[in-house]
């Protein structure tokens, strides 16, 4: 059931980044759009590593977020070459990256309290 719910989050996110979004509810920071990235990759990591259920083989958990990272950074490079109004910004990047780095952290969190 999961792996349906990742696929289709990760298609909306592919879609999200490349058109133009209009009338995105305001947060009221100067940082709206970078929050916005940290909380959908923290949601991407999550749902990809809860997927592949983290397991005592530590490579597996390196490729779920070596390919979240790297699908991140693919993204933010190509979605100007798809959107001409939409820009590569280094710190949306960096706001996806510290975003997979804590998701990945609360499943292997969850996991651990499990294992408990």
């Amino acid at each position: 059931m999961l792996l349906p719910v990742a696929m289709v989050y990760t298609v909306v996110l592919v879609i999200a980044s490349v058109v133009n979004l209009n009338n995105v509810p305001s947060l009221g920071s100067s940082f709206d759009d970078k929050i916005y990235h940290f909380v959908a990759y923290l949601v991407l990591a999550f749902l990809w590593t809860t997927y592949f259920k983290p397991s005592h083989k530590r490579h597996t958990n390196t490729i779920v977020f070596v390919s979240v990272i790297a699908f991140g950074v693919v993204l933010e490079l190509i979605q100007h070459q798809l959107n001409p109004n939409r820009t590569y910004d280094v710190y949306d990047l960096m706001a996806n990256c510290l975003g997979v780095l804590f998701g990945t952290l609360i499943v292997h969190k969850f996991n651990i309290i499990k294992l408990k």
